[in-house]
């Protein structure tokens, strides 16, 4: 499989933005077709970018079309609906983050999942970032050598921020209006005003739910939720203590997000980009303290000129090409689902 064969489900803004044109211009794989619900949207989007072929149904393209994978830009509200066709198609699927709108339809993907025999990927691209790809690296090897003892906190600060940081100048848009959807039946532990506000939770702050685990590198469990909205506590599986902090402050043309991984003689630090960034990643510092007379050093390493949306599309093709594992798939994804919930009901007592 030299350049595996993708189809695109979907090519509103972030379809376009995030994803596409960074599919597009990699030669390690190949964007054979579309398919977009707005006809002449998808006609124009696929004329800028170079795709051969457009569909309005999803299903018409898996049906014409041989694909060695699917990425599917959807609302995560009605992926428990979409992403258990798509997986008929047996070819390994994308999808933006999170896994789904809520536990019961994350459920029915993995029992879609099951039943396929593919694998499903999970859009959560600060995995991606070189910077955190350096530092998830440095992590691992720092607990498996020791040399500066045990991991002790994690803590993430997210405020809210300029997300998009420029990244939809090159958007074609249209005025066609949008066909009904078919969407996820909300769950049925939740009442409607619940539901909302852990969809918006889910929405926000998902990435820094994901983000923490990967950086403890073993399961965690909510243990506390202030009622201001403002932090999150964690204790990892070996009672590592973790926070989220969620917008103590706002920014409204730069973007903060941070991650601290700090051990009894040292730390990683993690400085993130605005998620739409181009051509940006993130920053990492790196403290060694030994102790002993000797004299602690400060590190920051170079990193390549490559955004953490573009490293996502080549990290995905090469797990399409069997060349490396997929970031995070669905299952894993599943416990932010959960742990998001448990974290809405000790704030709501719902």
């Amino acid at each position: 499989m030299d350049r595996p064969r993708i189809g695109f489900v979907g090519v509103g803004g972030m379809g376009q933005c995030a994803h596409l044109r960074n599919y597009a211009s990699l030669s390690e794989c190949e964007v054979v077709a579309l398919a977009e619900l707005r006809p002449q949207l998808g006609k124009r989007v696929a004329e800028r970018y170079g795709v051969p072929r457009v569909y309005t149904e999803a299903e018409e393209m898996l049906a014409s079309e041989k694909l060695d994978a699917i990425v599917a830009s959807q609302p995560f509200t009605r992926h428990g609906t979409l992403v258990p066709q798509l997986l008929k198609a047996g070819v390994p699927v994308f999808t933006e983050k999170p896994l789904a709108g809520s536990i019961e339809a994350g459920r029915r993907i993995l029992d879609a999942l099951e039943a396929s025999g593919t694998w499903h990927m999970v859009g959560y691209h600060k995995r991606s970032d070189p910077a955190t790809m350096y530092a998830k690296a440095e992590i691992e090897r720092l607990n498996a050598t020791g040399e500066l003892g045990r991991m002790t906190y994690v803590r993430i600060l997210m405020p809210a921020g300029d997300w998009v940081a420029g990244g939809f100048t090159d958007l074609i848009a249209g005025d066609e209006p949008m066909p009904p959807l078919e969407w996820d039946a909300p769950p049925s532990d939740m009442d409607r005003e619940t539901y909302e506000r852990y969809t918006a939770f889910v929405n926000y702050y998902i990435h820094q739910v994901n983000l923490m685990r990967h950086l403890l590198g073993e399961p965690y469990r909510v243990a506390y939720g202030d009622p201001s909205g403002v932090l999150l506590s964690v204790t990892s599986a070996s009672g590592v203590c973790g926070t989220i902090e969620m917008s103590p402050y706002t920014t409204t043309v730069d973007w903060q997000e941070s991650a601290l991984v700090a051990f009894e003689h040292g730390y990683v630090k993690l400085s993130l980009p605005a998620p739409l960034a181009s051509n940006r990643p993130g920053s990492v510092e790196i403290l060694r303290d030994p102790g002993g007379g000797k004299t602690p050093e400060t590190i920051a390493p170079t990193l390549p000129w490559i955004h953490a949306m573009r490293q996502q599309a080549i990290n995905f093709v090469r797990a399409v090409k069997g060349e490396a594992p997929p970031m995070c798939e669905a299952a894993e994804a599943l416990e932010d689902l959960e742990a998001a919930r448990d974290y809405i009901r000790l704030t709501t007592g719902k």
